[in-house]
């Protein structure tokens, strides 16, 4: 008979799988249908587990109430989007394409702007309050932030997310000490950390607490993202949301039409110009997507 099981994956490398059951972690293969197949399984997936001497197999992955490409991870209850200004500076465009796939999954979105013993960033702070973004200004060298972040997550399966050398690991680290997490060093040069994170891997912190450490990302590696389709994309900035439905076009795309009152909030300072820029070169994006080619 088969000791089949059912558990969470904590990890995913090199097609082997760390899967946490109510009997203990086993590593796991995945069935020939998940190898090959174009839905492979994902660091938070739920899956149902055959073990054999200590072996496991995964066998089917159970319903997801989510997915993303990058970072790879499932079944999340929010994701953490860190940034920095000083070494490396994040753009906005980062933060903002990451926010958009997360709310056109209707999955909550926290901004964590790391390293603000070296610079505040006010600016950066102001643009996502604005936007309606919970916002955690944190150092994890000094430990502002640590307790405010520790209570938006906890109860929560959240994953880490952002460019890479803004402190993911780091903060991982202030938060739960003995994981003793490699962290990497920023070139001053370059202003660009070293991906210290290799795969995702999910980290317990409590009893119904989960951390997913991504590896970081560059302005390039944007391209390899979740796409999201034109006529999604405005319901995927919420800050938008009070003034969908008020344009003079009910098919509106907030971009060069009259009477639109998107741009009309932009032009009296009710919307982040950023916010605004970030949209139009989403929207850029996804006109370029063939409906076709997401089946």
């Amino acid at each position: 008979m088969d000791d089949r099981r059912t558990g969470r994956i904590l990890s995913s490398l090199s097609g082997f799988y760390q899967v946490q059951t109510p009997d203990g972690t086993v590593t796991c293969r995945g069935r020939g249908h998940l190898r090959r197949g174009p839905d492979i399984p994902l660091t938070g997936d739920m899956v149902e587990i055959t073990v054999e001497r200590d072996k496991g197999m995964v066998e089917k992955i159970l319903p997801r109430r989510n997915r993303f490409i990058r970072p790879a991870v499932a079944n999340v209850d929010a994701l953490v989007v860190f940034a920095s200004n000083v070494n490396p500076v994040t753009e906005p465009f980062l933060i903002d394409r990451v926010a958009a796939i997360a709310g056109n999954q209707e999955v909550a979105v926290y901004v964590c702007i790391n390293k603000c013993d070296l610079d505040p960033a006010t600016d950066l702070a102001r643009i996502y309050e604005h936007a309606g973004f919970p916002v955690i200004r944190a150092s994890a060298e000094t430990g502002e932030g640590v307790e405010q972040l520790r209570q938006l997550i906890t109860g929560k399966f959240t994953a880490f997310t952002g460019n890479t050398g803004v402190g993911k690991s780091s903060m991982l680290n202030a938060l739960c000490p003995k994981l003793s997490l490699a962290t990497g060093e920023v070139s001053q040069k370059l202003g660009r950390g070293r991906h210290t994170t290799r795969h995702v891997e999910l980290y317990q912190l409590g009893e119904d607490t989960y951390v997913a450490d991504t590896p970081g990302f560059a302005s390039f590696d944007t391209e390899q993202m979740d796409v999201i389709l034109k006529e999604n994309l405005q319901y995927a900035f919420p800050d938008l949301a009070p003034y969908l439905g008020k344009c003079q076009f009910h098919d509106c795309s907030h971009r060069a039409e009259p009477g639109c009152a998107v741009r009309k909030a932009v032009e009296v300072g009710e919307l982040e110009q950023t916010r605004y820029d970030s949209y139009l070169r989403l929207y850029e994006k996804s006109s370029q997507i063939k409906t076709w080619e997401l089946k």
